[in-house]
């Protein structure tokens, strides 16, 4: 995979993101919201994540599937790319991630549904939860339904 640089913006409040993939378990990235700044670094099995001026946390991805990020549109891409979702008859799939909750900086298993609607659009549930979220042909998220949009 070539290094990719990826950038979101909040549909639903003021937030960005910026990610620099290497591959899809090596990436960094760096989130603005209205009241943090977060750093994050994905290195396969490890997320280091560290608040500005703040906390720090470290999370091994243990026997869940992925990890996952609050207001992060790129690890919604993992499975997706990963599990080839986008590609023609491609099954709904389930997974356990290790999901990260942002600002908070706490970590617990969200179980989570991916069900491929073809035209690149997967339809994403969790805890009573749903959207649908346009991808492009790599797998990388460009729509999350009323919360982010990749402007870059």
């Amino acid at each position: 995979m070539t290094i990719r640089t990826l950038l979101w913006r909040g549909l639903d409040e003021p937030r960005m993101e910026i990610v620099r993939a290497e591959s899809l378990d090596r990436a960094h990235g760096t989130q603005i919201g209205i009241a943090y700044e977060l750093r994050w670094k994905l290195d396969g099995p490890v997320l280091e994540l560290t608040m500005d001026g703040g906390a720090g946390i470290r999370v091994e991805l243990g026997d869940a599937d992925f990890f996952d990020l609050g207001h992060s549109a790129f690890f919604n891409s993992l499975p997706v790319a990963r599990d080839g979702l986008l590609n023609q008859g491609a099954a709904p799939r389930e997974y356990t991630m290790r999901f990260v909750r942002v600002p908070e900086l706490t970590a617990q298993p969200a179980r989570q549904r991916y069900e491929p609607l073809g035209n690149r659009v997967v339809r994403y549930h969790s805890s009573g939860y749903q959207a649908d979220i346009t991808f492009d042909a790599d797998g990388f998220v460009t729509l999350y339904q009323d919360y982010l949009e990749r402007v870059g």
